[in-house]
């Protein structure tokens, strides 16, 4: 029987992806929404669904809208009047002329895993009957839905939510800066795809084509005959059609359509230079703020289509240095320089060249690829910064540009090495602010400078310092929840897994999910001992973030421990190692795992060579030669694991491998070298393994009273090493009084 899957339909048209939606057989409706960009950009799907179900789902299930507020009002504002914004931050809240720091580009791929949990909770509360979801023109989708899509389409059971997205039969564009969920992959994977045959074409008789239904329907439609009417339209005519949708479209007062159909309606209407510059500096202000960074570069190139340095420079540079900035967070920092030579090309204005020499400097420390980055250079470019700065003629601008800046040069010289140096730039940076601004002044700044300071702190191993001020950060913006992922890895490193536990908790309950919050707590979870919260939280992790290998392998490592006395353990254990290899098909780590899978269900040979591909794959990682030499020693090839295991030694020290070459050499008859070896794992360690060891070498060497005292040491602390210690020296004398 065919498991159940989701469907991909593509046709040239529309009436013939609706034709073949039509003779699908699927389960009840949950919704029907397009995702064409033109319509309200970023998440024009999501905010379609959202604005369907939401008002539902506070009637039944009000612990998970509240649970994930932050991910609907980032993406659906217009429910700001059901959905309280229970969690602002200094971030969200600043001011445009506050606003110095910007979300990570990996904030759409956390909210779209939240939206995927809140659609799980929201099913779940509807009852068990599945349903379906229908995403017509995901071709045209913006980045954050298509991304979306991918997370929903690989996440949800189909049995329990079928969707169905509909493309034209283009190939799909791929966003730049290579997205970790892609739609197009998704589709191929997760879908059934299904070529719709293409129709005749619709006759009308006494129904002629109608430029203005192209333009009710801003933009979306694909009937040629619609398009051509609208483009025999005189430009005049055109132009009236778009200000009269425009203004009809601005009545309607709903936010997400000012990043759609009303700014296109705007920059095509009878005066882009004016309105339509206006809207679509208006959407990329916006989405510049929410870390939507495609829609950014899309509203950026339009926006330079219709302004120059000369006519609008104010515009001009907001679009410019916002696509800059948006291009350096997707990875493509290359081309944001290019960018800022063409603007420093053009602009005589000093706050341009002040801001453009301030963004090279952190695309050359911060932004390019490790082999390209230039910490010289950004020295540079962050004094012309600074210089510039120096000269604004308002004192409480001066003061906070040239903070901002000096904490941009203590960011390279981190990087650079030079953390005292850092920490000292940050510290001048923060006593200058608290002199020359009034304390509620610059908030956002203020924080971003403190929290700077705590994790430089902690990089100068001054914990007690970096507790204190991460506790202070927290206390003025407490709804920041990196701040208290921050402050728990700290308290985690200093064993106060209670405290970490805590600050974890509160992370993830203030964020859109992010793996690095629940891989955190799964480590503190299993050092606390609780091992089926660390599984869960690992389990989360894979979910989510199926590319983190750490996850995999520390999920792996639990369950084959589990596994050693429970055949069910090793299924499940075998399932994730799988699960792993799938994501990183040549991890060391996860080939040495699925190597202890193989020893543990008796299949030597195949554990052998998964070792030994573990090995083609990093000739340089220890443990897989030490598995290999144990292995070896287990099947009675002395030559092979002594081998094995001096590679190993080669590459690391670890007192494990120090034994395991050691019980090998003993084998072997060369007593005096595993007598070495067992000196030196318990110059480090009190193992008792290793003190019964060194007797045994030490019997067979004929030094029978050092044995003696290794044997006694064994038997007092652990009574069960009696039975060894008593078949080593049958005739051992007792232990003198008084030990």
């Amino acid at each position: 029987m065919t498991a159940p899957r989701h469907h991909w339909i593509s046709a040239s048209s529309r009436a013939d992806r609706a034709a073949a939606v039509e003779r699908l057989e699927l389960p009840l409706p949950l919704a029907a929404v397009s995702a064409h960009r033109r319509l309200r950009g970023p998440y024009t799907a999501v905010g379609t669904l959202l604005r369907a179900v939401v008002p539902d789902a506070l009637e039944r299930c009000p612990e998970a809208v509240a649970r994930h507020s932050v991910e609907i009002l980032s993406t659906t504002p217009e429910l700001r009047a059901l959905v309280p914004a229970s969690r602002e931050t200094l971030t969200s809240l600043a001011v445009p002329a506050e606003r110095t720091r910007f979300y990570s580009a990996v904030r759409t791929l956390r909210i779209a895993n939240g939206l995927v949990d809140f659609l799980g909770a929201y099913l779940r509360a509807l009852g068990d009957r599945p349903r379906s979801l229908i995403v017509d023109d995901a071709h045209r989708a913006d980045p954050t839905d298509g991304e979306f899509l991918a997370v929903l389409l690989r996440r949800i059971a189909p049995e329990r939510l079928t969707v169905v997205v509909t493309t034209a039969d283009e190939p799909l564009d791929e966003p730049a800066g290579s997205p970790a969920e892609s739609l197009g992959a998704a589709l191929a994977v997760h879908c059934r795809h299904l070529v719709a045959a293409a129709s005749a074409a619709a006759v009308r008789p006494g129904e002629p084509a109608s430029a203005s239904s192209y333009i009710d329907n801003d933009g979306t439609g694909d009937d040629e005959a619609e398009q051509a009417a609208y483009l025999r339209l005189s430009p005049a005519d055109r132009q009236a059609l778009h200000d009269l949708r425009r203004q009809e479209l601005e009545a309607a007062a709903e936010p997400s359509l000012r990043l759609g159909a009303i700014a296109w309606h705007a920059e095509n209407g009878s005066d882009p230079a004016g309105a339509g510059a206006d809207a679509l500096r208006y959407a990329l202000d916006y989405c510049m703020d929410l870390g939507f960074y495609h829609a950014v570069l899309d509203y950026g190139a339009r926006g330079r289509a219709l302004v120059t340095y000369e006519s609008n420079p104010g515009h001009w540079w907001a679009f410019t240095t916002k696509m800059t900035t948006s291009l350096a967070a997707l990875g493509l920092a290359e081309e944001a320089l290019a960018l800022y030579d063409g603007a420093r090309g053009v602009s005589t204005s000093p706050s341009v060249h002040m801001q453009a020499a301030y963004a090279t400097a952190m695309i050359y420390t911060r932004h390019l690829a490790a082999e390209h980055r230039d910490h010289e250079q950004a020295r540079r470019w962050i004094n012309q910064g600074i210089a510039f700065a120096g000269q604004l003629p308002d004192p409480k601008d001066r003061a906070m540009t040239t903070a901002f800046y000096r904490n941009g040069l203590a960011l390279i010289e981190m990087h650079r090495g030079n953390t005292e140096a850092a920490l000292a730039l940050v510290d001048a940076c923060v006593a200058r602010l608290d002199t020359e601004l009034d304390p509620d002044e610059q908030a956002l700044h203020r924080s971003v400078l403190r929290h700077n300071r705590a994790q430089l702190l902690s990089a100068l191993r001054r914990p007690d310092e970096a507790f204190d001020e991460f506790t202070a950060v927290i206390a003025r913006d407490p709804n920041y929840a990196e701040y208290y992922l921050d402050r728990g890895i700290l308290l985690h490193r200093q064993g106060r897994l209670g405290e970490a536990l805590t600050d974890y908790d509160q992370a993830i309950r203030l964020s859109p999910p992010f793996p690095e919050a629940y891989f955190n707590r799964a480590e503190a979870r299993t050092e606390a001992g609780d091992i089926e919260g660390a599984l869960a939280d690992y389990e989360y992790v894979v979910d989510i973030a199926p590319g983190m290998t750490e996850a995999h392998i520390n999920r792996s490592s639990l369950l084959i421990e589990l596994a050693q006395d429970d055949v069910d353990a090793v299924r499940i254990a075998w399932s994730s190692v799988e699960s792993g290899l799938g994501a990183t098909p040549d991890s060391p780590e996860l080939l040495c795992l699925k190597g202890q899978l193989h020893e543990l269900r008796a299949e030597f040979e195949e554990a052998a060579a998964v070792y030994s591909a573990a090995l083609t794959a990093a000739p340089d990682y220890a443990e897989a030669w030490a598995l290999r030499g144990a292995l070896a020693h287990r099947a009675g090839d002395l030559a092979s694991a002594i081998a094995d295991l001096e590679q190993a030694l080669a590459l690391s020290d670890a007192p494990g491998i120090r034994f395991n070459l050691a019980v090998a050499c003993h084998d072997d008859a060369r007593h005096g070298l595993a007598v070495t070896l067992l000196d030196s794992v318990l110059s480090e360690t009190d193992d008792l393994d290793a003190r019964l060891q060194r007797a045994r070498s030490l019997v067979a060497l004929g030094r029978t009273e050092e044995a003696e005292e290794d044997l006694r040491i064994c038997g007092d602390i652990d009574p069960s090493y009696l039975p060894q210690v008593r078949e080593l020296l049958p005739d051992m004398s007792p232990a003198p009084q008084g030990r």
